[in-house]
């Protein structure tokens, strides 16, 4: 005779599956029309019920922050990964990483960047520091280079994207080439600070906050970093 708990089983394999159904779903609509989607097109990609959505996830805003920390995730795996990386290219590995996820979440890396928490942020930004510092070690990288310079790159990058990933995709690229180029010269920044740690801190609080302000509403769920 099954007991209660064998009964349940299935019920939680089939809540979990529709979990992962309704978040494969939502990154691709959302990819594909921006954070105009609508919860309605979410379920019906997903192949489950609206209603079953909204149970999981109260609103567009709860399922947004849901993606961000299971993005966020992938994006630290990825930076541990560059880290193995020989002769210190890691730190360009990556950049092509965030390149390419920038491309393919175009529609949404702003909401994404915004609904993630500042921990997370946090582990990445150190991941990013340990990739730079490898790159100098091997001389790939030149000394002056800070973590700023690398952030600044990052957000060339998602302007690169916005402006014309529609018609060129993969005009990135060569602006992310260039700019990695750029950093490997040495001797070349005399009289240009770089973009301190307090300051850097302070930006990405901001943007933080701004987002916050604008999106918080009630059943709003954090997203964590996996």
């Amino acid at each position: 005779m099954a007991t209660q708990e064998t009964r349940q089983r299935p019920m939680r394999r089939d809540a979990a599956r529709n979990q992962q159904l309704v978040l494969a779903a939502a990154r691709e609509v959302l990819s594909e029309h921006g954070t105009d989607a609508s919860m309605e097109q979410i379920a019906s990609r997903a192949g489950v019920g609206v209603g079953t959505l909204y149970r999981r996830f109260p609103n567009k805003e709860a399922l947004v922050e849901e993606i961000a920390a299971q993005v966020l995730g992938e994006l630290v795996g990825e930076a541990r990964r560059a880290l193995q990386a020989p002769d210190g290219t890691g730190l360009e590995t990556y950049i092509q990483v965030l390149g390419q996820w920038l491309v393919e979440y175009r529609g949404y890396a702003d909401k994404l960047v915004g609904a993630t928490k500042a921990a997370c942020v946090e582990i990445l930004r150190d991941l990013t520091g340990q990739l730079l510092r490898q790159g100098q070690q091997a001389g790939r990288i030149a000394p002056e280079i800070e973590l700023g310079d690398v952030q600044a790159l990052v957000w060339g990058l998602r302007g690169v994207v916005e402006v014309s990933g529609e018609v060129a995709p993969d005009a990135w690229r060569r602006f992310a080439a260039v700019q990695l180029a750029g950093m490997r010269a040495p001797g070349s920044l005399e009289g240009l600070p770089p973009v301190g740690s307090k300051e850097l801190a302070e930006i990405t609080a901001g943007a933080h906050k701004a987002h916050r302000a604008a999106q918080q509403q009630p059943g709003r769920r954090a997203g964590d970093c996996r």
